[in-house]
């Protein structure tokens, strides 16, 4: 009897993994894009990697929204995907993939929680100050892509990233904010005779 029960279960277990797409339809494009707006759009370059000494400073594109519901239905399953690049560039600057929404779905009407993403790489620099003059420090574009429960990527929309930087390089040490840095003092002077 024993012997029987194993193929029963894998049996089971294949019959039941046969009918599962069949019960979770995706969604077309056309339903993504009447069911979906992308809201409360903000973007800025953040650090990646700061080194005081030797100096170097990595700023990477950021862009935060909100996804509002504009469907009958409940939202859920929805994975964003955001592809960074220069501006008139064919190649992509940097690219960041989501599971977006998942344990709480978004009610019809609601909106998301905030979703976050960040370029996987960005510009290089020496300082805050150095990316006034950088030349490779140019106008970054967003292209925003939301998938549901397997369908395509729907592309929704192409943002541009503000020049906003959210960092501030850290006081120097031993320094007060404020007051003037002190004069260094004078090496002691070595006798000659």
């Amino acid at each position: 009897m024993k012997r029987h029960a194993l193929p029963a279960v894998f049996l089971i277990s294949a019959l039941a993994l046969a009918t599962l797409p069949a019960c979770v339809k995706s969604m077309s494009p056309e339903e993504i894009k009447a069911a979906m707006e992308i809201v409360d759009i903000q973007s800025r370059w953040v650090a990646k990697s700061y080194v005081p000494w030797p100096p170097k400073l990595t700023l990477v594109p950021r862009i935060s929204f909100r996804i509002k519901n504009k469907s009958d239905k409940p939202l859920n399953y929805i994975n964003v995907n955001g592809i960074f690049k220069f501006r008139d560039d064919q190649e992509n600057l940097g690219d960041n993939f989501l599971a977006a929404i998942r344990k709480a779905p978004v009610p019809p009407g609601g909106q998301s929680e905030v979703i976050t993403l960040t370029s996987n790489f960005g510009v290089e620099g020496k300082s805050l100050a150095s990316f006034k003059d950088n030349p490779q420090w140019r106008t970054v574009i967003c292209r925003l892509f939301v998938q549901s429960k397997g369908s395509v990527h729907v592309p929704m929309g192409e943002y541009e990233i503000s020049r906003t930087i959210d960092f501030k390089e850290p006081e120097p040490v031993g320094v007060e904010p404020g007051k003037p840095q002190a004069p260094a003092p004078a090496e002691p002077k070595q006798e000659t005779r």
